[in-house]
């Protein structure tokens, strides 16, 4: 099995470290976080991850200057920069110490998201591995497969599309009109409340049939928030 996409982040404010781990978890991807530069390295000796996200200020020394300190010794990770540094020569400054892309505070999740993507795309990363895990289950979106726990699970192909579409927003209330457009799409018209619940429990049976992990959580007068 081949490994996850593993992103680096090296970001000082804790809060906003655990922001983008968060999202990018959700993503699927598997994230390291440091709050500073100073293990790194070691980290860098014994994994090799697919992107790294630097933040510029950092405490202990300027993010451009470590990346650039990085590709003197030979590592070509990809970096995208995180900064409030958003003049034309700070631009240039980062780019010419070794960065692939820039991303200026304040940022959405949203657009990290997708520079995120972009760069990977770039790189080959996303054509190599596209897999979302959560808990024990790891899609995988290229074979169109599921594993839980290793064990391959067959899925129907509106099941694989539901559990994807619930995987990609784990923790949001998703409404039964948006499972409809996300899932079903133009046949959703035709589709009832009563469908999309027996379609849920049908997934739920072969995820997780004993209810050991809890994932489908009804949101009354809402739909469902998979967890």
């Amino acid at each position: 099995m081949q490994k996850e996409i593993e992103i680096v982040v090296i970001e000082d404010e804790e809060d906003i470290l655990e922001l983008i781990e968060y999202h990018l978890t959700k993503e699927g991807y598997s994230v390291t976080g440091f709050l500073s530069t100073h293990t790194v390295e070691w980290f860098l000796e014994e994994e090799s991850p697919d992107l790294m996200l630097v933040d510029r200020n950092l405490p202990d020394v300027e993010g451009s200057e470590f990346v650039a300190h990085l590709r003197q010794i030979g590592y070509d990770t990809p970096v995208i920069f995180l900064t409030a540094k958003a003049k034309e020569s700070e631009l240039e400054e980062g780019f010419e110490a070794g960065g692939d892309d820039y991303i200026t505070k304040p940022f959405s999740t949203k657009e990290l998201i997708l520079r995120v993507k972009a760069l990977l795309r770039r790189t080959g990363a996303l054509q190599k591995q596209q897999r979302l895990k959560h808990k024990t289950l790891t899609l995988d979106l290229t074979q169109k497969s599921l594993h839980v726990t290793q064990i391959l699970i067959a899925l129907t192909p509106l099941e694989f599309k539901l559990l994807h579409t619930f995987m990609t927003h784990i923790d949001e209330p998703l409404t039964r009109d948006f499972l409809r457009d996300s899932v079903w799409g133009i046949e959703g018209e035709s589709v009832n409340d009563n469908a999309i619940n027996v379609a849920i429990n049908r997934l739920k049976s072969k995820i997780d049939p004993h209810n050991q992990e809890n994932y489908f959580h009804p949101v009354w007068g809402v739909g469902y928030t998979f967890k």
